[in-house]
């Protein structure tokens, strides 16, 4: 009997050292497992909310142009850290507008919008910025309350190449003007255009034209003012892509030796096109990459609560078959 009892006691003394065991064991995984898991999640979190979410939307990614402000979103994002969407609108306000919404949609912390319509995105850009998203507009202003503008000095741009083009001309003759799409940016290169021409009384507009912003519209706009027009001594396009398609015309014409063409951008079409002599004379160089880089210095600004200019003009240089080599391009 007495063997069975110490046989009992030392069973039940194994059971409770082994429950107190099972329990300590809990314990040791609960603390070495699941609280540094919580503690990780939080970093990440954390990691999360502080990186820059940028929205970039452009009026199309066909044109070198937009292309380099592109290329200005990825130094920005080596720069920040940042993530950069960008999105081309192809040339279609609607599609532009439900960029923006989707931006809005995505929180991002800003937008840089270069418009395809400046009066047309308004609603698109008051909604931005009633859920409190700075609007920063690149080259071109535009309307619904946007924070600032970055861009070109257009209308200098629209200066520099009449001036060249009245040089040439010695004060008179025959031009046209290849016009293009209804945004700030076009309507000052105009205005600086026109500024210098009015002055010209022996200069006759002998056509006012859109080419739309793009070489195949300006092809056929250019191929019907040939048709009308027997004499023409010079042309305005607002960009370098109408340059390249008035230069088709005049080729496919046999009109080369007829008339110089003046423009703006400095793009690589117009560089080509400028070191290979002919009919191309010059156009007034913008520095698309530039935009974006300041465009988000301003932003962030705005969004640390300091105070920006509400319109950042940048400088255009105007560039010729004489000094192409020294220009650095896009």
């Amino acid at each position: 009997m007495k063997k069975n009892m110490k046989f009992m006691a030392m069973l039940v003394l194994l059971l409770v050292m082994s429950l107190m065991t099972a329990c300590g064991g809990g314990g040791s995984e609960s603390s070495g497992e699941v609280a540094p898991e919580e503690s990780n999640n939080t970093n990440e979190s954390a990691t999360e909310k502080e990186q820059l979410k940028i929205g970039l939307t452009v009026p199309t990614l066909g044109n070198p142009f937009f292309v380099s402000m592109s290329k200005g979103a990825e130094e920005v994002s080596s720069m920040y850290d940042a993530e950069v969407i960008t999105v081309s609108a192809e040339h279609d306000l609607a599609k532009q507008t439900a960029q923006i919404e989707d931006f809005i949609t995505r929180k991002v912390d800003l937008i840089l919008l270069s418009p395809f319509d400046s009066a047309g995105i308004a609603g698109a850009v008051a909604q931005a910025r009633a859920a409190g998203i700075p609007v920063v507009a690149l080259d071109g202003f535009a309307e619904g309350g946007i924070n600032t503008v970055v861009m070109s000095d257009n209308v200098q741009a629209g200066r520099l190449a009449a001036e060249h083009l009245v040089e040439r001309l010695e004060g008179k003759g025959n031009i046209v003007i290849i016009d293009g799409p209804p945004v700030s940016a076009v309507t000052d290169r105009i205005k600086g255009f026109n500024e210098v021409i009015s002055e010209y009384p022996e200069i006759s507009v002998i056509a006012n034209q859109n080419g739309e912003g793009s070489r195949e519209k300006a092809l056929t706009v250019m191929e019907s003012i040939l048709t009308a027009n027997q004499q023409i001594d010079a042309v305005f396009t607002i960009n370098d892509e109408e340059a390249v398609g008035v230069q088709i015309a005049q080729e496919q014409a046999g009109r080369l030796d007829e008339f110089f063409i003046v423009s703006v951008d400095g793009a690589p079409s117009a560089v080509d096109l400028l070191k290979a002599g002919g009919s191309f004379a010059g156009t007034a160089a913008q520095f698309p990459n530039s935009m974006v880089i300041d465009g988000v210095a301003l932003a962030l600004k705005l969004i640390d609560g300091e105070e920006v200019p509400e319109e950042v003009l940048i400088p255009t240089q105007f560039i010729t078959q004489e000094n192409v080599d020294s220009y650095e391009g896009w």
